[in-house]
């Protein structure tokens, strides 16, 4: 397809022609693979290990090495470094590596699979950077990633290719690098969409805490000089079925989803499938979710609302009429310091509310692809570039 988009129920088996033999100790080629070198296509695919973790095949040198070296050093046991550290928790894991008894010599990278958690994964790979080319590239290597994308030195990123699960027809689209690559600037925020919309409308939830995920990882690349990173991708998994959502633990159940985004409207709360709490002071709204703990909540308060002296109105609910159902909004009328029984009250209030309230989406986003990282000593400025355009383009379908 030259629009780079497919449909189907599931994820069809790929084509192989290589014959079954190929496949070590009863792997398989992973399904929900959305980018990269496949199986089919490439000898070099990633495969499903029995146990449910993702191989991928080591690259011939100077790649493969260099990715190995890579993770070793950041996932290594005598890494003390802080950095790499807290490097660890933006990756998946990095569970050592494999071989089939039968090549003992053909090396695969054994990592966690991040999307096993998940009911209808759908999943992202977007490459991020304002090149994706490395220092050691000749002039024509150069010269053939330019011609790929020549916008990704002004965008900062490109959709290598997405897997969307379409709820009312309980079935995946699927859009590949070609899609990713026919993106202008004028299109970016529409076809970065898709991803997020699951066939009958926009989900605003999984928007905003994808954007949460960038940020972390953008805070971590604003405070370390030690790396610089090219061709690599973020990976970005949320829940597809609007009934179900995933939990912290890998194989544990799944709980209702709670669909969230939520933005101030004036002295409203528009609500987007969320719960969010408001406070309403003589210097502005201060708001903050319901999900967090209520000390928390507490110390937001005591910082933005609690400074004049006046009185607490009770927590009140309100309905906000939206597209998909009823929003229960929490508003905090708050005009004061309050005392130990206005406390009191807040706190039998809050939980007894937050008790009724479904947990919101997990999304998980995660960097992959570590082949072209280089040592450095200054900031990576062109992979927060397109860090920052990529939250930029997010945040405007929130504001939309």
């Amino acid at each position: 397809m030259e629009s780079g988009v497919s449909a189907g129920g599931q994820a069809p088996a790929p084509s192989l022609g290589l014959g079954l033999h190929r496949f070590p100790n009863g792997c398989t080629p992973l399904s929900h693979q959305v980018a990269g070198h496949k199986y089919g296509k490439s000898e070099l695919g990633m495969l499903q290990h029995p146990d449910g973790t993702v191989l991928k095949q080591l690259q011939p040198p100077p790649r493969g090495p260099r990715e190995m070296n890579f993770y070793n050093m950041v996932f290594g046991s005598s890494c003390h470094d802080h950095v790499f550290l807290e490097l660890r928790k933006f990756l998946p894991k990095f569970l050592g590596t494999w071989a089939p008894t039968t090549a003992p010599n053909e090396l695969y990278i054994k990592l966690e699979d991040v999307t096993r958690r998940f009911s209808k994964p759908c999943i992202m790979d977007v490459k991020i950077g304002k090149k994706s080319y490395d220092p050691d590239a000749s002039a024509e290597k150069i010269q053939q990633q330019i011609s790929k994308y020549p916008l990704m030195e002004e965008i900062g990123f490109l959709v290598l290719g997405m897997r969307v699960y379409q709820f009312s027809s309980d079935s995946y689209v699927a859009f590949d690098q070609r899609y990713g690559r026919g993106l202008t600037k004028e299109t970016l925020k529409e076809g970065l969409s898709k991803f997020f919309h699951n066939g009958s409308y926009l989900r605003k939830d999984a928007v905003a805490a994808s954007i949460q995920e960038i940020e972390n990882i953008l805070h971590w690349f604003e405070r370390q000089s030690n790396l610089c990173f090219y061709a690599s991708s973020l990976l970005f998994v949320y829940e597809g079925s609007s009934e179900l959502t995933a939990t912290g633990d890998s194989h544990g159940p799944l709980k209702p989803a709670a669909p969230k985004g939520v933005r101030r409207t004036g002295e409203l709360m528009e609500c987007n499938n969320n719960f969010h709490m408001m406070g309403s002071t003589e210097n502005g709204l201060v708001e903050a979710t319901v999900g967090q703990s209520l000390s928390n909540m507490y110390a937001l308060h005591r910082k933005g609302c609690f400074r004049a002296h006046q009185s607490v109105v009770p927590l009140q609910l309100k309905n906000a009429e939206q597209d998909h159902g009823i929003c229960k909004c929490l508003t905090l009328i708050s005009a004061g310091q309050p005392n130990g029984n206005e406390i009191k009250q807040l706190e039998k209030d809050f939980i007894h509310t937050s008790s009724m309230l479904p947990e919101p989406p997990e999304v998980v986003v995660r960097m992959i692809d570590f082949a072209h990282v280089f040592p450095s000593n200054t900031k990576d400025e062109e992979y927060i570039y397109g860090l920052k355009h990529l939250i930029s383009v997010l945040q405007n379908m929130l504001d939309d």
